[in-house]
């Protein structure tokens, strides 16, 4: 029977490290996918495929369809597609160097390290500008619903953010809780709140269908740069995709305020296989 990978609706780890890899020319493909089969355990390690390997394959993953380049007013969001990703969980960052290293080794020839991110958990869940992130995660059945499709895979959409502090420092408090739509002191929604904050935005019940999603995002930094590493798990990719064209203005000219902080450098969208027996359940 299959069942999903267990790491998509447990909670967030103190510590994660991601992992993005290209696939090499003319290796063994099949081979690189079952040294994946043996590494991944759903649990501390979730995996996720894009295209490029199901595709020097022949094979094709209904409803797994490229990360579209998008832009709005003044915003521009990246499509930088990778062949895998892997989310590393744990709660020592020395030993998820180590898995990490061991499992670029296993993965080699076929798929080579194009990049490689530290995130942690903030502050009980907070993102770096100190509001709370996934207050409308959808829970139990409802987030099993929104994630998990009907044979226990699923769909990850994958973007790493990097903010803008000192535009954000610059800006009043109420400022900053309007571009969010929630008071930071207490996480409440503003009933004032202008059309462009993020709730508003991104509110998944106003969706037609609606737009359900588990957000497992985490903070990452690294040197003087920081942000969220946002990670959103669905059936399907069009709950995202309708929330980002959203944000982009694309539906009615309202760009989201979190622009004003905030961008996107990178994106891309997985196929998240089920799990049977132990293993990922791959395609034959």
């Amino acid at each position: 029977m299959n069942t999903p990978q267990a790491g998509i609706l447990l909670p967030l780890p103190p510590l994660a490290r991601y992992l993005a890899f290209n696939l090499e020319p003319g290796t063994d493909v099949a081979a690189g996918l079952a040294a994946l089969q043996d590494i991944v355990d759903g649990e501390r390690t979730v995996a996720g495929i894009g295209m490029a390997p199901l595709g020097a394959l022949g094979r094709k993953i209904a409803g797994l369809k490229p990360f579209p380049p998008l832009s709005g007013p003044g915003v521009d969001i990246p499509s930088t597609p990778f062949a895998l990703w892997l989310w590393l969980r744990g709660d020592d960052r020395g030993e998820l160097l180590h898995r990490a290293r061991h499992i670029e080794t296993a993965l080699a020839p076929a798929f080579t390290l194009a990049d490689s991110w530290d995130a942690f958990k903030h502050d009980g869940g907070r993102d770096l500008s100190g509001y709370e992130d996934g207050t409308e995660n959808p829970e139990g059945d409802a987030a099993t619903a929104a994630a998990i499709a009907a044979d226990g895979s699923s769909f990850v959409a994958v973007q790493r953010w990097t903010h803008n502090f000192s535009h954000f420092e610059a800006m009043q408090p109420e400022e900053r809780d309007h571009c969010i739509g929630r008071r930071r002191s207490d996480n409440e929604e503003l009933d004032d709140a202008p059309e462009s904050a993020h709730v508003k935005r991104t509110a998944q019940e106003s969706f037609t269908p609606e737009a359900f999603l588990v957000r497992r995002s985490m903070p990452w930094a690294e040197g003087r740069n920081a942000g969220l590493m946002f990670v959103a798990f669905g059936h399907s990719v069009d709950a995202f995709q309708a929330q980002m064209r959203r944000m982009l203005g694309l539906e009615d000219g309202i760009v989201d305020a979190l622009f004003r902080f905030t961008r996107p450098v990178s994106g891309a969208y997985f196929w998240c296989p089920p799990m049977v027996g132990g293993k990922l359940a791959l395609p034959a």
